[in-house]
């Protein structure tokens, strides 16, 4: 494993708490009250819950504000376990240890405008975006779809709000977010980088329009909060070569499940495909990768066992 799978944890504070209907939206600083580590927008921590439980949350407060972090987590209906922990545990003043933020999502360097486009909980690191957009100076759009538009007042008070966009998708008369309305009213697509977090639906939404309309392909970004285990197709065998087992992954279950069923033990957190934690080499075969952690390079020798599958009858991995 590369040292990036294995990030820097730290304990901070919880400062202010504030329940945003099922999202709860709070502030962690050192205890020490010392500046908090660097970060850039599109960055996400994790946070180490208890019970072996880590997962990923987007920062979203200003990246020029080293003062705290800023956090929003939504209360997932089908959680498990993550959400439902930290809506019970972040309180005022209680600590938590978090890992050092990590960028799967930058800003694009170059472009002269930029469209972000934010599905409910998929505002968070958007809205960071934003921050760093309007310190450089660089025109933004900022679009926020929701049922339940629960950040729109916090968006309102931002020094940016002239370039927000809230689509209340409650109401019968918007319930259907164009993003080829969008995406269609730049004026130089060329030079504009679009930015889309949300919903899997959403996100491909974005892209078909963004690709119908002309824009490149390297001017569309995306993020995910997770990767879908494949399941079905095919089985495949695995040979856990410094275990020495070799076991038969079947249609329903991931290469993780199978693992475990034969007693090889693989560092796991997130279980989505997005903290690398169960990344390993590959020594022989063809992955069909599913994870957003691993860069196209790496993916030539690695895998994320927690969700990717097998393109080759057999894969060996170095677990």
């Amino acid at each position: 494993m590369t040292d990036r799978q294995v990030p820097q944890s730290f304990a901070v504070k919880v400062n202010s708490v504030e329940q945003l209907g099922d999202v709860l939206s709070f502030s962690v600083s050192m205890p020490d009250a010392s500046p908090m580590p660097e970060w850039e927008a599109g960055a996400h921590v994790d946070l180490f819950l208890g019970d072996d439980i880590v997962r990923q949350y987007s920062l979203c407060g200003n990246p020029a504000d080293r003062s705290c972090y800023r956090l929003a987590v939504l209360l997932e209906p089908a959680s498990r376990g993550g959400s439902r922990a930290v809506h019970a545990t972040v309180k005022p003043g209680a600590t938590l240890t978090i890992g050092a933020p990590r960028n799967l999502f930058p800003l694009a360097k170059d472009g002269t405008h930029a469209v972000l486009v934010g599905g409910g909980i998929g505002i968070t690191p958007l809205i960071a975006m934003a921050y760093e957009l309007y310190d450089r100076g660089t025109s933004f759009a900022l679009h926020y779809a929701a049922r339940s538009p629960v950040f729109a007042p916090f968006l309102a008070s931002l020094p940016f709000a002239d370039s927000v966009v809230v689509h209340d998708c409650s109401q019968p008369e918007n319930a259907l977010f164009s993003p080829g309305e969008v995406l269609g009213g730049v004026a130089d697509k060329t030079r504009t980088h679009v930015y889309t977090c949300g919903p899997a639906g959403l996100m491909d939404a974005v892209f078909t329009a963004g690709e119908t309309l002309g824009y490149a392909g390297s001017n569309l970004h995306r993020e995910a909060f997770s990767a879908e285990p494949v399941t079905g197709g095919e089985g495949f065998e695995v040979l856990a070569a410094k275990s020495g087992v070799r076991v038969e992954v079947k249609p329903d279950e991931t290469i993780i499940n199978a693992l475990k069923r034969v007693g090889v033990k693989v560092n796991v957190s997130c279980e989505q495909g997005i903290c690398g934690s169960c990344v390993v080499s590959v020594l022989e075969g063809e992955p069909e990768h599913r994870d957003e952690y691993l860069t196209d390079d790496e993916r030539s020798d690695q895998i994320a066992l927690c969700c990717s599958r097998s393109r080759s009858p057999l894969l060996v991995v170095d677990a």
